[in-house]
């Protein structure tokens, strides 16, 4: 009889040793797959047009960027991009999150200087016209 409780004991206390692993490896799963989807923008290799793309950069500034790493060669960290006039610590720090120095660019769409997408962005502006037309029509 003891064995059968040790034994039932044994598989209950691996069951839970299993589900106390797979639930602390699920957050950095997700933390992965979140990295992975993060939209970034390669200094090194981007566009005008995809630096553009970036929060508060417009033609002009991605061509001082692109004109910056022309004379100077390549940013070897995101930091460098203080070094072009116009980009302080404030610009910088809102451009951090989607820099990069190595890698492909994977930011599709321009960010507002709030963080959202244009894509984004556009959706709440068509409910609140459709809400102020409802308004008016009354």
């Amino acid at each position: 009889m003891f064995a059968h409780h040790a034994a039932r004991t044994f598989a209950l206390t691996l069951g839970l040793v299993a589900l106390l692993a797979s639930a602390s490896s699920a957050p950095a799963a997700e933390e992965s797959t979140a990295a992975a989807k993060k939209s970034v923008v390669n200094l090194n290799q981007a566009s005008a047009d995809e630096l553009a793309r970036l929060p508060r950069v417009g033609p002009s500034l991605a061509g001082k960027i692109v004109a910056h790493r022309e004379q100077h060669g390549p940013f070897k960290r995101a930091q460098d991009l203080m070094e072009v006039k116009g980009i302080g610590e404030k610009m910088f720090a809102l451009l951090e999150p989607y820099l990069a120095v190595s890698g492909p660019t994977t930011l599709t769409e321009k960010v507002s200087s709030k963080g959202t997408t244009a894509r984004k962005a556009a959706k709440p502006a068509k409910a609140k016209a459709s809400a102020v037309a409802e308004k008016a029509g009354r």
